[in-house]
C-alpha cells in the first residue's frame, strides 16, 4: 500500500469511511480529449470510495467578466457560472486535468478558476492535479501555482503524473490499466487525507455561518 493510501487509512481510523464527493474539471473542450477520458475512467475506478462528478460543461462558462465578480443576488449571475459555483460548493474535493497550450495553462480550466477567484467556498478546498503527459510542465507548473494563490488545498508535493500521451488508450483501456488505477488511487488517498486533516486542524469551511 502506498504511503498517501496508509495515512488516508489512519486519518479515517476512528470514523466510518464514507463516500465523498469530488468534482472533475477538464482543461479541453475536445471530443476526442485524453484528459476527460482519463477523468471518466477515475470516476469508474475510484467508486464507491469517491462519487466523481466530471463537469462537461465548462465550454458553458462565458469568459470571466470582473463586474459580475461579486454581484449579490446570485440570479445575476449568468447560468453556467453559478452551476459551477454550487457543485465546486457542494464537492468534498476537486480533482482536474488539464493540457498544455503553447508552454500555458489551457483557456477552459483558467476561465474556470477566474471565475472562482473571489468564490469563499474555494478557499481551503482540497484539489488533486493529474497529469496525463508529464512532458508538458510548464503548464503543469503554472497551473499548481495558480491554485496555491487562490489558497486551494493543493495535494502532493507535485501533480500524480500518468504518460497517456501517445498510448492510445481510450476510456476503457484507461479503466482498466493498472497505471491509471494506481494514479488514481493515490490522488484519491491524498484528497481524503487533505480533508482528514482539515478536520482534524479545524480549518474554517468557508463561507463562515
Amino acid at each position: 500500500m502506498c504511503r498517501l493510501a496508509a495515512l488516508a487509512d489512519t486519518v479515517a481510523m476512528d470514523s466510518p469511511r464514507r463516500t465523498f464527493n469530488v468534482l472533475a474539471l477538464c482543461g479541453s473542450l475536445r471530443a476526442a480529449s485524453i484528459n476527460a477520458a482519463l477523468l471518466r475512467a477515475a470516476a469508474r475506478i475510484a467508486a464507491p470510495e469517491a462519487d466523481i462528478e466530471v463537469a462537461d460543461w465548462l465550454g458553458r462558462l462565458p469568459l470571466f467578466n470582473p463586474d459580475l465578480e461579486n454581484v449579490v443576488d446570485d440570479r445575476e449571475l449568468p447560468r453556467a457560472v453559478n452551476a459551477l459555483r454550487l457543485a465546486v460548493d457542494a464537492a468534498d474535493a476537486i480533482l482536474i486535468a488539464s493540457p498544455e497550450y503553447a508552454h500555458g495553462i489551457s483557456g477552459t480550466i483558467k476561465n474556470a478558476l477566474d471565475w472562482l477567484v473571489s468564490f469563499e467556498p474555494f478557499i481551503h478546498k482540497p484539489v488533486a492535479v493529474i497529469n496525463a503527459s508529464p512532458r508538458a510542465h510548464h503548464a503543469d507548473e503554472a497551473l499548481r501555482e495558480t491554485l496555491r494563490t487562490m489558497s486551494a488545498g493543493l495535494v502532493g508535493e507535485a501533480s500524480f503524473a500518468v504518460e497517456l500521451l501517445g498510448a492510445h488508450m481510450d476510456e476503457d483501456a484507461m479503466a482498466e490499466s493498472p497505471a491509471v488505477a494506481e494514479v488514481v488511487r493515490q490522488a484519491i488517498a491524498a484528497l481524503r487525507t487533505e480533508l482528514g486533516r482539515q478536520a482534524g486542524d479545524e480549518i474554517p469551511v468557508f463561507p463562515l455561518r
